[in-house]
């Protein structure tokens, strides 16, 4: 049997849900025939992915691997079926469009809000990618109109000939996520050799991530155990005190974990909006740029640092 979307759609089902039952209501279909799809799916890979418990499923360490991998492919079909939806509606009505594409951020939200208000009457469709080089590739090849990615410092993106580049922030740096009862949480800054002792969570599939990362730490003169996974997981890993993983400064704070700037800042990456020629880009340009001022804001860290770097996008207007 070969490994279908809707297999990995039920996988993160059960894994959401931590029972065959719910996962299968779900779904909409039966629990016999979702629990007969997961041993079908489980003697294709050749172990167990989940533990059926009195309480519920669990996944094994082998479905923690494989779930890790399956959400963004899940999550990127789903972008991609409500983006294609958007645009054949776009089509259908004949009015003005607009395609935007990004890698994870917390502006997204703000960013959209703002252009639906901008810009009335436009269709505005939206495709999140953890991959810069995808979204890149996407609006070269005419898919999407703009595209809002990062480059991680030291391994700069290939940007295809012809687009036009837009920097939002030179430099922003990462920070660290940590649990709450974690030792360097009560620092206000967090030193490299504070996390000696701790596994990080670095997402292979965010281009550049890990070799930034790498790149920091060899430098630092540490080799610490790495988990690989989406930040999802890692998330839920950072608050059971079982990894540390970098995060967008702009990250706002939670009760059960710890959001900290890293000594020095070691870890960085370049903020660019990038665009087909001749596009008219300044509305989408100055709604990002007043959508991330608010969220860094909100950030109270992450605006100090911003104001001890003579940031603009610190201003309060």
């Amino acid at each position: 049997m070969e490994l279908e979307v809707r297999h990995l759609r039920a996988l993160c089902a059960i894994a959401d849900t931590g029972s065959l039952h719910q996962a299968a209501r779900r779904l909409g279909v039966s629990q016999p025939s979702l629990t007969t799809q997961l041993q079908r799916i489980e003697r294709t890979l050749g172990a167990e992915l989940f533990r059926r418990e009195r309480t519920g499923c669990r996944p094994t360490l082998l479905g923690r691997s494989v779930l890790s991998r399956a959400r963004p492919l899940v999550d990127g079909m789903s972008a991609l079926i409500g983006a294609a939806t958007a645009e054949a509606a776009a089509a259908r009505a004949g009015g003005p469009g607009l395609r935007i594409g990004s890698t994870a951020s917390r502006v997204i939200g703000g960013w959209l809000r703002g252009l639906r208000v901008r810009l009335p009457g436009t269709d505005i469709s939206l495709r999140v990618d953890v991959s810069a080089r995808s979204l890149l590739g996407a609006v070269a090849e005419g898919r999407l109109d703009v595209a809002f990615v990062h480059e991680v410092e030291g391994f700069p993106l290939t940007v295809p000939d012809g687009l036009e580049q837009r920097v939002l922030l030179d430099r922003e740096p990462q920070f660290i996520s940590l649990a709450r009862d974690h030792p360097a949480a009560g620092l206000p800054v967090v030193d490299l050799d504070d996390l000696a002792g701790d596994r990080w969570m670095v997402d292979p599939s965010v281009d550049g991530e890990w070799d930034g990362v790498r790149r920091v730490l060899g430098a630092a003169g540490l080799d610490p155990p790495v988990l690989h996974g989406d930040y999802l997981t890692a998330a839920s890993l950072v608050v059971l005190g079982e990894a540390v993983a970098p995060c967008q400064p702009t990250s706002g704070p939670r009760d059960d974990m710890a959001i900290r700037p890293l000594r020095g800042d070691p870890l960085a990456v370049r903020l660019l909006l990038v665009s087909r020629p001749g596009a008219d880009m300044d509305a989408v340009y100055e709604e990002l740029e007043r959508a991330y001022r608010d969220a860094a804001r909100r950030a109270e860290e992450y605006h100090r640092w911003l104001l001890r770097h003579h940031s603009p996008l610190a201003l309060t207007s």
